[in-house]
């Protein structure tokens, strides 16, 4: 079993973290009590690979001191279950500015005192988990799409469940642009087989179509570096986190040309290794 623990100080990132994690198929738990940690490993483990990836978050507000969340760790040691540690953090002035903007109450305002001495008392008091952890993130100024990626990287996660996904949609610009649409590519340009008799009640699906569209090389040469852009700008979007792209690709009614060219960019996306779909939204309408 693959299990995560995620600790640092309130207002640093932990929920967003464990968001990340949950979106990769970690079950999470947050505020677990550090003692009933070892019983829910071992409620996990007994479930037979039904809980494969956990997370638990524990923090300031299961108590002002670790010794039970060292005990369970010293315990899990004994388990022989591995685990990692991720130590969340921010400098105190975002910390400040971040409860300033949400207006929730520090953990440790309860005694009174400033915001500021709250999140100081934080970090000394949280010291000893931080000595412990297997990866420290500073989310200061990480961007959400540079806190998830910096989160895979700490956790390992595997990359098959974090891998992008690609939907190649063909429309028609006078039924309207797709509204989920990240990249738009109009293909009214090329010679149109609507104004072919033969071809006029086909479709890009049909080889007909699909070799009048492309026995124009400016067909073939309007792909061919359409395809390029696509193989320089993917991997971009998955660096930075994103997880789905929807590639629109029209002409006027989205029956031919836009149909024809969406197979091919699927066709290629799928050969790079990305998850591809291709759907043909308006190739049914009149």
């Amino acid at each position: 079993m693959q299990l995560v623990i995620i600790s640092g100080y309130s207002g640093a990132g932990k929920s967003r973290a464990a968001s990340v994690l949950e979106d990769c198929g970690f079950c999470c738990v947050d505020n677990m009590p550090a003692d009933m940690i070892p019983q829910f490993v071992r409620f996990c483990l007994a479930t037979k690979s039904r809980y494969e990836k956990v997370c638990l978050v524990s923090d300031i507000r299961g108590g002002l001191t670790f010794d039970a969340l060292f005990s369970a760790l010293d315990q899990l040691d004994e388990m022989e279950q591995s685990y990692r540690i991720l130590f969340m953090e921010a400098t105190t002035e975002v910390i400040i500015k971040r409860y300033k903007e949400s207006r929730r109450k520090h953990p440790l305002l309860f005694s009174g005192g400033t915001l500021s001495e709250a999140v100081e008392r934080e970090r000394i008091l949280l010291q000893p988990v931080r000595n412990r952890a297997n990866a420290i993130i500073d989310t200061s100024y990480l961007s959400l799409a540079k806190l998830k990626g910096n989160v895979i990287k700490a956790v390992a996660v595997d990359a098959k469940d974090v891998a992008m996904s690609v939907n190649v949609v063909s429309f028609g610009f006078k039924f309207g642009l797709p509204l989920d649409a990240d990249l738009v590519f109009d293909l009214r340009f090329l010679p149109n087989p609507y104004y072919i008799g033969e071809l006029k009640n086909k479709t890009g699906l049909d080889a007909e179509v699909d070799e009048y569209v492309f026995s124009y090389q400016q067909t073939q040469d309007y792909l061919d570096r359409l395809l390029k852009l696509l193989e320089f700008s993917l991997p971009l979007y998955a660096s930075e986190g994103k997880t789905a792209l929807v590639i629109a690709v029209g002409c006027t009614g989205g029956h031919h040309r836009s149909v024809a060219i969406a197979k091919k960019i699927a066709e290629h996306i799928s050969h790079l290794g990305y998850q591809t779909s291709c759907n043909h939204r308006d190739v049914g309408r009149n």
